[in-house]
């Protein structure tokens, strides 16, 4: 027994070398060892080894919203509100017509009723044509009814001014009885959302969420009304129902 324990103390732990290599990018391993005891985590890479870590950097850019061509479609495109349900495309072709050159002209129907729900869009040739059609239009009355008139998405400098786009959030008055609508068309602004439900009970303001800074809409917004009644049927009558060619959802805020 004796025996056997002084076998067992008398074994000796072998001691492994590891020799330093070079650094080589086809090698498979890299010795990190030194070949010198070390003391702290500082000393675990040896000098003779030219193996370097070298860490990764993430750069995040800014990115800057886009201005939008003068020139495009958009900043063409007059959005025409609160007009009577009477009016079609011939009548709204010749009330813009008057004050510039158009491109094309549309009143917008319920896909399912088959009524106008009371707004359209008129493009123009020019800036300046849909500039002067807002300019000549806005406020004027049609069959008893003040029309809204504005283009849909102005253009934006690069250096914005930033309290003509925080107006329209300013301006919004909040309630209790609310709605919130999303999946909006970035085309849609607060005067579209305000004819849409104002069919459905009575809006007291409302409002589309923009990029800070820019006239971008974020794709949602909110519609504030005057009961529990009215936020009831608007959410029953307007939830899945298209706004510009997308389904919106609309659920109590």
């Amino acid at each position: 027994m004796a025996t056997f324990l002084m076998n067992v103390v008398s074994i000796k732990p072998t001691v492994f070398s590891f020799q330093s290599e070079s650094f080589n990018p086809s090698l498979t391993r890299v010795n990190v060892f030194p070949s010198k005891p070390f003391s702290s985590l500082a000393g675990t890479i040896s000098r003779s080894s030219r193996t370097r870590f070298i860490p990764y950097a993430v750069m995040e850019t800014e990115e800057k919203p886009a201005a939008l061509d003068p020139n495009s479609e958009a900043a063409r495109r007059v959005y025409i509100g609160n007009i009577p349900r009477t009016v079609d495309n011939d009548q709204l072709t010749k009330l813009v017509e008057e004050h510039g050159a158009v491109e094309k002209v549309q009143v917008m129907y319920d896909k399912y009723s088959g009524r106008s729900r009371r707004f359209g869009f008129a493009t123009m040739k020019s800036v300046e044509d849909a500039n002067a059609v807002v300019e000549k239009l806005n406020g004027n009355t049609v069959e008893g009814r003040e029309i809204k008139v504005n283009i849909t998405e102005k253009p934006i400098a690069s250096s914005p001014d930033l309290s003509l786009l925080q107006s329209e959030d300013s301006a919004f008055v909040d309630s209790p009885y609310k709605v919130y609508v999303g999946n909006l068309a970035k085309t849609v602004t607060k005067e579209m959302l305000e004819n849409s439900f104002s069919e459905k009970g009575k809006v007291v303001s409302a409002k589309v969420s923009r990029v800070p800074g820019t006239s971008k809409s974020t794709g949602f917004g909110f519609v504030t009304f005057s009961s529990e009644e009215d936020v009831e049927a608007a959410i029953l009558a307007l939830n899945n129902s298209l706004l510009e060619g997308q389904k919106i959802r609309v659920n109590k805020a």
